[in-house]
């Protein structure tokens, strides 16, 4: 009955247990949610439905989910599961069924990039086609992030970064395929002529000369910008008016999902897909810099981006990648160093460390790819209270901020603070002696790690010469990060 009723519009099996979405802890992507493009015989759309429902409550148990219980003293709460199954917001064009815009909303911005932006005012992480591109990381692509007060100030330093850090490629439900898929932005543009594209994209004059080289078609030179929608519509105050009210009736800020499909400038209609609380946490008050730390007892410097709370504190363990020696490893290796580092995880959780863990490597945490960072999952390093990724696996790959995705949920209500490096930019700095001169651990917490020695550095600071303290100040609004030496 429930498939007859739905026809073969696609439909998303989504979870909806009695622990997720609650205040203090928000199960996000912990639990899966399984498309359905729910298209061919009755039969075969049946067979897909059971095996999304199944690999649902199979989530319950998945050794991410676990964790995470673990992690907040839940392991023994009743977690009962039931299921929520959706209409997929969106529409047919041409062989694709899609939303035209998906994304993140939270009515609270704890990333302040600019001094003009007002936290309260809330920011959106935004999408073209299906939110998956929003709320899961995409290691090939970026998104859009909006502070809602002041929509036109993009992250990026400058605008010649605009083009390559836009939004490239769309997920789509391909009706054809029978599957979910993701293509090139300039294919949907092709296939769909109904869309008012001109609200979600421009032409790069870079990409128009290349199209022209090679005698490629003009969309080709179209890519995702979105500044049309954002300055021309009544989008951004029709999505503050609508946490404004959520917010509200929670009496707490919210982070919510949403999509919205457009007919013109004028006609649209936005769709609430999901809401949940916001883990916010208070913000630090910090005190002046010490004006006598001497240059060689800097350990790291940073100019954004930084994501988090502001503060000031100790840093008791310091787990150091070298990024010139995985760089070199093959992928088999990689991975290996990616369990390395949970069980180095482990040992954090059994050790009684005096501060924080900071954790640093080269490229993107958590990747599905080696090739672009260290492919953790976010059990293996729940432990660490700072974050860093070092620019240094390609000159190409720019970290793209994570806000809003579901890595990123977590490491907000780990209080966790993330920073980027470019260690040949003004304002950066890495003290690689520090790293690859201070006594190593690792072999004593691992002792069958020996092989990777030279590449994952355990530094603990009561074991350094002199026993000094490492301090770590990080001002989010000034998009600052200090760490030093305290003798």
């Amino acid at each position: 009955d429930m498939l007859d009723y739905f026809g073969q519009s696609p439909i998303i099996v989504r979870s909806s247990s009695l622990l997720e979405d609650n205040f203090g802890n928000s199960f996000a992507g912990k639990y899966d949610s399984v498309f359905c493009a729910n298209q061919g015989p009755p039969s075969e759309r049946l067979a897909s439905f059971i095996s999304a429902v199944k690999t649902v409550y199979a989530s319950t148990m998945s050794q991410p989910a676990l964790s995470y219980r673990a992690r907040f003293d839940l392991l023994d709460r009743d977690e009962q599961m039931a299921l929520l199954v959706q209409r997929v917001s969106g529409a047919q064009h041409g062989r694709f069924y899609f939303p035209q815009i998906a994304g993140v909303a939270f009515s609270f911005n704890p990333y302040v990039w600019n001094r003009n932006i007002d936290p309260e005012a809330g920011m959106l992480r935004l999408v073209f086609g299906l939110g998956t591109r929003a709320v899961d990381r995409a290691d090939d692509d970026y998104t859009r992030l909006v502070a809602l007060n002041a929509p036109d100030r993009r992250p990026e330093a400058d605008a010649e970064g605009v083009p390559q850090h836009s939004q490239h490629k769309v997920d789509v439900i391909d009706l054809e395929e029978n599957a979910l898929a993701t293509t090139d932005f300039s294919e949907v543009v092709n296939q769909s002529p109904d869309i008012p594209m001109r609200l979600f994209s421009g032409r790069d004059r870079h990409l128009v000369q290349l199209a022209r080289e090679q005698r490629l078609p003009h969309t080709s030179a179209t890519i995702v910008r979105f500044e049309r929608l954002l300055s021309k519509t009544s989008f951004v105050q029709d999505m503050r008016a609508m946490l404004d009210a959520i917010e509200n009736a929670y009496d707490y800020p919210v982070d919510v999902e949403f999509t919205a499909n457009f007919e013109s400038d004028d006609a649209y209609k936005i769709n609430l897909v999901q809401c949940r609380p916001l883990q916010v946490k208070g913000a630090a008050v910090l005190t002046d810099l010490p004006d006598n730390i001497a240059e060689q007892d800097i350990v790291l410097e940073t100019a954004g981006p930084v994501i988090g709370q502001g503060r000031i504190e100790g840093v008791g363990r310091i787990v150091y990648v070298v990024p010139s020696r995985y760089g070199r490893l093959p992928v088999n290796d990689r991975y290996a160093v990616a369990r390395l580092i949970g069980r180095i995880n482990q040992a954090n959780a059994a050790n009684d460390i005096q501060g924080g863990t900071m954790l640093l490597g080269p490229g993107r945490w958590g990747t599905t790819t080696p090739a672009l960072g260290v492919p953790v999952s976010f059990a293996e390093i729940n432990t660490v209270t700072i974050l860093c990724e070092i620019v240094a696996m390609r000159d190409d790959l720019v970290p793209d901020v994570s806000f809003g995705t579901h890595f990123f949920s977590e490491l907000v209500e780990m209080d966790m603070l993330y920073l980027a490096l470019f260690p040949n930019q003004e304002g950066n700095r890495l003290n690689t002696a520090f790293f690859e001169g201070s006594p190593n651990r690792l072999v004593e917490l691992v002792p069958d790690a020996a092989r990777f020695e030279d590449t994952v550095r355990v530094i603990d600071v009561a074991g350094l010469p002199e026993s000094p303290s490492v301090r770590l100040r990080a001002d989010v609004l000034k998009q600052h990060v200090l760490c030093y030496i305290e003798r």
